[in-house]
């Protein structure tokens, strides 16, 4: 998996990050980014390398820890994105991240 330090991609380097944890709870499933060096407001290609089990509640909310920092990861309309939006299987998803005004927003969304 990916070690602490950051792979960019694109000449303006956005970050690239393997989840390094998914823990499934009753309250959410959180993917957890470890701890790296990323600017606060910008584009992350986030690797999701294990994917979270089948038999997990669809309905979860998806939250995302980076540096110690739990955030929920939301839709464009602001509407929580949960395990059914990311199930079945693993890949490379895009998001969106604004420290500042708090968003964290999925920008791409996986097809089945």
């Amino acid at each position: 998996m990916g070690g602490c330090f950051n792979i960019t991609t694109n000449a303006g380097g956005a970050p690239y990050l393997s989840v390094t944890n998914v823990t499934v709870g009753t309250e959410s499933v959180d993917l957890a980014l470890g701890f790296r060096r990323i600017q606060p407001v910008g584009y992350l290609t986030i690797r999701l390398a294990t994917q979270i089990p089948a038999d997990t509640t669809a309905t979860l909310p998806v939250t995302i820890t980076l540096n110690g920092t739990t955030r929920n990861l939301t839709l464009f309309n602001g509407t929580q994105v949960t395990v059914a939006d990311l199930i079945g299987g693993t890949g490379v998803f895009l998001v969106f991240n604004d420290r500042f005004n708090g968003i964290l927003q999925l920008m791409s969304v996986a097809t089945a």
